[in-house]
Protein backbone atom coordinates (compact mmCIF):
# COMPACT_ATOMS: atom_id res chain seq x y z
CA UNK A 1 0.00 0.00 0.00
CA UNK A 2 2.28 2.45 -1.03
CA UNK A 3 -0.53 5.74 -0.88
CA UNK A 4 -0.68 4.94 3.13
CA UNK A 5 2.88 4.19 3.40
CA UNK A 6 3.89 7.32 1.71
CA UNK A 7 1.00 9.76 3.47
CA UNK A 8 2.47 8.21 7.10
CA UNK A 9 6.41 9.75 6.37
CA UNK A 10 4.96 12.85 5.02
CA UNK A 11 1.96 13.54 6.50
CA UNK A 12 -0.82 14.71 5.66
CA UNK A 13 -1.34 18.44 5.62
CA UNK A 14 -2.89 19.88 2.03
CA UNK A 15 -2.16 23.56 1.23
CA UNK A 16 -5.71 24.87 -0.20
CA UNK A 17 -6.76 28.09 -1.79
CA UNK A 18 -10.58 29.32 -2.05
CA UNK A 19 -12.08 29.77 -5.66
CA UNK A 20 -11.69 33.55 -5.22
CA UNK A 21 -8.03 34.02 -4.33
CA UNK A 22 -6.03 35.55 -6.16
CA UNK A 23 -3.63 34.26 -8.68
CA UNK A 24 -0.65 36.12 -7.04
CA UNK A 25 -1.69 35.07 -3.81
CA UNK A 26 -1.58 31.19 -5.52
CA UNK A 27 1.92 31.77 -6.68
CA UNK A 28 2.66 33.30 -3.10
CA UNK A 29 1.59 30.06 -1.22
CA UNK A 30 3.78 27.68 -3.75
CA UNK A 31 6.43 29.57 -3.32
CA UNK A 32 6.28 29.98 0.66
CA UNK A 33 5.60 26.29 0.92
CA UNK A 34 7.92 25.15 -1.88
CA UNK A 35 4.93 22.89 -3.25
CA UNK A 36 4.09 22.75 -7.36
CA UNK A 37 -0.03 22.75 -6.62
CA UNK A 38 -2.95 23.69 -4.44
CA UNK A 39 -5.90 22.46 -4.53
CA UNK A 40 -9.13 24.48 -4.65
CA UNK A 41 -11.92 23.78 -2.32
CA UNK A 42 -15.51 24.93 -1.77
CA UNK A 43 -17.00 26.06 1.32
CA UNK A 44 -17.61 22.26 2.34
CA UNK A 45 -14.43 21.58 1.94
CA UNK A 46 -15.19 19.61 -1.17
CA UNK A 47 -12.24 19.21 -3.82
CA UNK A 48 -13.30 22.46 -6.90
CA UNK A 49 -10.24 22.00 -8.56
CA UNK A 50 -6.39 21.95 -8.70
CA UNK A 51 -3.65 25.13 -9.74
CA UNK A 52 -0.23 23.92 -10.35
CA UNK A 53 2.52 25.67 -11.37
CA UNK A 54 0.95 24.85 -15.03
CA UNK A 55 -2.18 25.95 -14.61
CA UNK A 56 -0.08 29.54 -13.94
CA UNK A 57 2.28 29.23 -16.53
CA UNK A 58 -0.58 28.71 -19.05
CA UNK A 59 -2.51 31.38 -17.78
CA UNK A 60 0.55 33.86 -18.41
CA UNK A 61 0.55 32.67 -22.08
CA UNK A 62 -0.33 35.85 -24.21
CA UNK A 63 -1.85 37.94 -21.15
CA UNK A 64 0.90 37.78 -18.28
CA UNK A 65 -0.56 40.86 -17.31
CA UNK A 66 -3.45 40.02 -17.24
CA UNK A 67 -3.05 37.46 -14.49
CA UNK A 68 -3.01 39.65 -11.66
CA UNK A 69 -6.88 40.04 -12.54
CA UNK A 70 -7.69 36.21 -12.22
CA UNK A 71 -8.54 33.82 -9.87
CA UNK A 72 -8.35 30.57 -8.70
CA UNK A 73 -11.48 29.56 -10.23
CA UNK A 74 -10.56 31.48 -13.42
CA UNK A 75 -7.29 29.33 -13.94
CA UNK A 76 -7.97 25.98 -12.53
CA UNK A 77 -8.00 22.59 -13.94
CA UNK A 78 -11.68 21.41 -12.39
CA UNK A 79 -11.68 17.96 -13.35
CA UNK A 80 -8.89 16.96 -10.24
CA UNK A 81 -7.87 13.20 -10.43
CA UNK A 82 -7.65 11.54 -7.21
CA UNK A 83 -6.36 8.14 -5.83
CA UNK A 84 -7.19 5.92 -2.57
CA UNK A 85 -5.05 5.09 0.51
CA UNK A 86 -4.91 2.08 -0.96
CA UNK A 87 -3.50 2.76 -4.29
CA UNK A 88 -0.35 1.30 -5.20
CA UNK A 89 2.75 2.62 -6.63
CA UNK A 90 1.94 1.16 -9.95
CA UNK A 91 -1.03 2.53 -9.84
CA UNK A 92 0.07 6.19 -9.08
CA UNK A 93 2.64 6.05 -12.03
CA UNK A 94 0.04 4.60 -14.39
CA UNK A 95 -2.43 7.30 -13.15
CA UNK A 96 0.22 10.29 -13.53
CA UNK A 97 1.80 8.74 -16.86
CA UNK A 98 -1.77 8.80 -18.82
CA UNK A 99 -2.93 12.16 -17.59
CA UNK A 100 0.40 14.26 -17.61
CA UNK A 101 0.06 15.23 -13.98
CA UNK A 102 2.33 15.60 -10.94
CA UNK A 103 -0.07 15.86 -8.01
CA UNK A 104 -3.03 13.39 -7.19
CA UNK A 105 -5.23 14.10 -3.98
CA UNK A 106 -5.83 11.37 -1.75
CA UNK A 107 -9.26 11.04 -1.42
CA UNK A 108 -10.47 8.32 1.79
CA UNK A 109 -14.63 7.73 2.34
CA UNK A 110 -15.51 10.79 0.56
CA UNK A 111 -12.86 13.23 2.43
CA UNK A 112 -9.51 14.82 1.34
CA UNK A 113 -6.70 12.48 3.20
CA UNK A 114 -3.50 14.17 1.71
CA UNK A 115 -1.31 14.88 -1.47
CA UNK A 116 0.81 12.87 -2.94
CA UNK A 117 3.67 13.80 -5.97
CA UNK A 118 5.44 12.66 -8.60
CA UNK A 119 8.32 13.37 -6.44
CA UNK A 120 6.97 11.53 -3.25
CA UNK A 121 6.11 8.70 -5.25
CA UNK A 122 9.89 8.20 -6.51
CA UNK A 123 11.52 9.31 -3.65
CA UNK A 124 8.99 6.09 -1.88
CA UNK A 125 10.67 3.71 -4.81
CA UNK A 126 14.16 5.04 -4.33
CA UNK A 127 13.55 4.02 -0.74
CA UNK A 128 12.38 0.62 -1.93
CA UNK A 129 15.26 0.07 -3.93
CA UNK A 130 18.13 1.00 -1.26
CA UNK A 131 16.51 -1.49 1.08
CA UNK A 132 16.00 -4.38 -1.36
CA UNK A 133 19.93 -3.61 -1.73
CA UNK A 134 20.59 -3.78 1.60
CA UNK A 135 18.96 -6.79 1.80
CA UNK A 136 20.41 -8.50 -0.77
CA UNK A 137 24.26 -7.57 0.81
CA UNK A 138 22.91 -8.80 4.06
CA UNK A 139 21.80 -12.26 2.28
CA UNK A 140 24.86 -12.79 -0.02
CA UNK A 141 27.15 -11.56 3.12
CA UNK A 142 25.44 -14.62 4.99
CA UNK A 143 25.50 -17.19 2.17
CA UNK A 144 29.11 -16.96 2.20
Amino acid sequence: MAVTHILKQKGSTVITVAPGDSVQSIVDTLSRHRIGAVLVTDKAGGIAGIVSERDVVRAMAGDAAGVARKTAADIMTAKVRTCSPNDTETDLVTLMTEHRIRHLPVVSNGKLAGMISIGDVVKHRMEMMEREAEEMKTYIASAG
